[in-house]
């Protein structure tokens, strides 16, 4: 062998390693758990977790669909995994729209760490007003993350929809004058904010890696008044780069309302939330899990996983509501609710996610398509 051909088997070798290690699995450690297993099954397709130190993950949801408090749920998650100690929790709440009892809901150690992007000269939180300002916002927390010994940190977004633009109040300011004889407005070409999140947000996501830092964007969704046959019925403000750049595309909405009956009346006392994988660089595949969120206790983790386990036909469902989970814990049978609470009660959920993992894993094995692969 020649040495021209030896420093090419050298090079092809090294590459092939490089391409392996980008390959292998995010270790289990580097995951954060969303607070519901369902959802990080469909995400990583592992229970350990559905976020990812390094990344960047949008969000878009319908109103009321539990994107904020799925979102907060993670930081809560974040503050009892020794795996993020040392991190920041910045909430960067512009919808100031989150008004639940935060320390009943996701703990004290979690409102204990949780800050705003900023702090004014009076000690107030500050939060971003103008998409520039969540830019600058982003730049510093990073910055410091960068330093030697500086602090990693999860970064929330709520939302990009209120988040202004100086663009849009220039525009603004233009069709006042306008509109009181002092001026004429130039033409409008929206808010600014989707060529703003194209030209800033590719040099984020490579700063997020090295920092491994998360970084989780929520956004509303729009109704498509122009979409065609071939469109989708909804869409966002912002622009692409959101969706191009993120790890994972989440799409929220609510598949139906949870009542309860209280003498004779029928009240709402939740929702079915439904969350859609339209993109996900993770595991590659578009899965649509649901699962319950009460407005007295938030996610039931534990009812989501009973309910997958019934809807696969795991646990079989009698016509008269009991489960029966024999399968997996011996002579057992109960209702729903009665099920949940003895779940709870034994301290079991550990073993009901091992349970719920591997029946995951089961139906995904069941639809791989398998081939001979012409490549080898």
């Amino acid at each position: 062998m020649t040495k021209k051909c030896k420093q090419v088997d050298a090079v092809v070798a090294e590459l092939t390693k490089t391409h392996k290690k980008r390959q292998e699995s995010i270790p289990n450690k580097a995951l954060l758990k969303t607070g519901c297993t369902i959802l990080d099954l469909a995400i990583s397709g592992r229970r350990a977790g559905g976020f990812a130190k390094g990344h960047y993950f949008w969000m878009c949801g319908d109103s009321s669909s539990g994107k904020t408090f799925l979102m907060l749920t993670c930081l809560a998650e974040a503050s009892i995994n020794p795996e993020f100690n040392g991190y920041r929790f910045i909430y960067d709440n512009n919808e100031r729209g989150a008004l639940m009892d935060f320390e009943k809901h996701f703990g004290r150690r979690m409102v204990d760490r949780l800050e705003a992007p900023g702090i004014d000269e009076d000690g107030r939180p500050v939060h971003s007003m103008e998409i520039e300002d969540f830019y600058f916002n982003l730049d510093d927390a990073l910055a410091q993350a960068e330093k030697p010994g500086g602090a990693p940190f999860i970064y929330l977004l709520d939302s990009m929809d209120s988040l202004d633009s100086e663009y849009s109040e220039k525009k603004f300011q233009e069709a006042k004058k306008a509109a009181r004889g002092d001026g004429k407005a130039k033409g409008d070409y929206g808010d600014g904010k989707a060529k703003i999140n194209s030209t800033r947000l590719r040099r984020v996501v490579a700063r997020l890696a090295k920092t491994g830092s998360i970084l989780i964007i929520l956004s509303q969704t729009r109704d498509n008044i122009n979409a065609g046959m071939f469109d989708e019925p909804q869409t966002f403000a912002g622009g692409h780069a959101l969706r191009f750049y993120a790890t994972v595309q989440l799409w929220s909405s609510v598949g139906s309302k949870i009542k309860k009956t209280v003498r004779e009346r029928e009240m709402v006392i939740g929702v079915h939330c439904r969350v859609k994988t339209k993109k996900n660089r993770l595991t590659g595949k578009e899965r649509v899990v649901e699962f319950p969120i009460y407005y007295d206790i938030g996610i039931d983790d534990i009812g989501g996983m009973v309910d997958y386990l019934v809807y696969w036909r795991f646990w079989p469902k009698s016509k008269t509501g009991m489960i029966d989970a024999t399968a997996d814990f011996n002579e057992i049978k109960k209702r729903r609710d009665d099920l949940i609470a003895w779940i709870e009660e034994n301290d079991l959920r550990g073993d009901l996610e091992d349970i719920v993992e591997t029946a995951w894993a089961d139906i995904e094995k069941r639809l791989t398509v398998e081939r001979k692969n012409k490549y080898k």
